[in-house]
């Protein structure tokens, strides 16, 4: 609600400021742009039934759970023309913890096991991307623009060679993905306040699957999927 809320307010803002005369005239005019980048993100898995799923009995229901993390990145963007730009993300960090929830027909109950389980996967993920920003133009203390790219991505705790790991869902590292975007430029007299919302679709198969482990030997491929909100400040 109160995101929401500030989302509306924004543009009120940026009208009150035009009255008031162009905040930065000459920010566009520059080569390079840095910002530090703070967001939100929901996300989740997309997967695949493997085919033991309908030929085994303890097992009845696999189902991806949404999720919620944070993002902490550094912008830097290269200006081509008047509506094109180049950025990435140089240090762009990624906290979240997907969750595959299961419902078992013979549930170990010495083993912590419940009719409905939930398996948790965390994940510190290192993102490099590369995106295409094609922004309106400039009005008054106002822009609008939309932005495409990729990305690659390396998990620094998924769990792929966990030898013990019995009871999780084992990983890749590497992941590698398209994104797509809308944000706002909102001029102010000492900064640039970016809001913006993007979507990550993950294209790697990201299951490392061992048929010894009865959560992972159901499951074909994992993919990823995320959607974030954030703010920059330049």
């Amino acid at each position: 609600m109160f995101i929401a809320g500030g989302l509306f307010c924004l543009p009120l803002i940026g009208l009150a400021q035009l009255r008031d005369g162009i905040n930065q005239p000459d920010h566009d005019d520059k080569q390079f742009h840095f910002g530090i980048n703070v967001g939100f993100n929901g996300s989740h898995f997309s997967f695949t039934h493997h085919p033991l799923f309908r030929q085994q009995d303890s097992v009845m229901v696999v189902e991806s759970l949404n999720s919620t993390g944070i993002n902490l990145a550094w912008l830097v963007n290269m200006n081509i023309n008047e509506h094109f730009d180049i950025r990435t993300f140089p240090l762009d960090l990624t906290f979240t913890e997907k969750a595959f929830q299961y419902r078992l027909t013979y549930p170990d109950k010495p083993g912590g096991e419940d009719s409905n389980t939930i398996k948790k996967v965390s994940s510190i993920s290192l993102t490099l991307p590369l995106q295409i920003k094609f922004s309106s133009d400039r009005i008054g203390n106002f822009k609008v623009y939309m932005l495409a790219g990729g990305k690659i991505e390396y998990d620094l705790a998924a769990s792929s060679g966990d030898l013990n790991a019995q009871s999780l869902i084992k990983l890749k590292k590497l992941d590698y993905g398209v994104q797509g975007g809308l944000g706002f430029h909102f001029y102010f007299p000492f900064f640039v306040l970016t809001p913006e919302i993007k979507v990550d679709w993950g294209l790697s198969n990201l299951h490392s699957r061992d048929p010894n482990l009865k959560f992972s030997n159901v499951i074909d491929k994992i993919y990823s999927r995320m959607i974030s909100f954030s703010l920059t400040v330049e």
